[in-house]
């Protein structure tokens, strides 16, 4: 994993090089638990939410390949139904089993960016190296500056 001897800086926190490494570990292991008969690609995705914990999810394919889902919104969905509508995402980690390179998909960033914090973080697998040269971090804004975005009804959470 690509990351600096000074912590990655976060609203309200910091991301140390020991929990981007952490957040990396665990998207690994959800990779491990991914559903993908027929492409094989197994990819898990970590969110280090606002409150610190931690919340994976993986992919899950189906037949019907328009219904499968990425392992980033899994994550994701996993966050609110765990923890509520008002999480919010700092930092997250892809990675998957294949050496393949993996940023989020376009659906998953924009899925993400209903929560993702202002300077949220994403690492993901560029397909070139070993664990340490092969991974990339960026703001996740950067990743998707230009998300569909709707007001949001005074009852929603923002």
């Amino acid at each position: 994993m690509r990351t600096t001897a000074h912590p990655v800086s976060l609203t309200k926190m910091s991301l140390t090089s020991e929990e981007a490494q952490r957040l990396q570990q665990a998207a690994t292991q959800a990779a491990e638990n991914a559903y993908a008969p027929y492409s094989n690609f197994r990819v898990g995705a970590a969110i280090l939410l606002d409150d610190r914990s931690i919340v994976t999810g993986c992919n899950v394919e189906n037949a019907s390949f328009g219904l499968t889902i990425c392992a980033e919104r899994s994550a994701m969905v996993r966050a609110v139904s765990e923890k509520g509508p008002h999480v919010r995402v700092a930092a997250i980690a892809i990675d998957n089993l294949n050496g393949a390179p993996s940023s989020p998909c376009g659906a998953c960033r924009q899925v993400l960016s209903e929560f993702a914090q202002e300077d949220a973080m994403v690492f993901f697998p560029t397909g070139s190296g070993n664990a340490v040269s092969g991974m990339e971090n960026r703001p996740f804004f950067d990743l998707f500056p230009f998300s569909f975005a709707l007001a949001k009804s005074p009852s929603e959470p923002s």
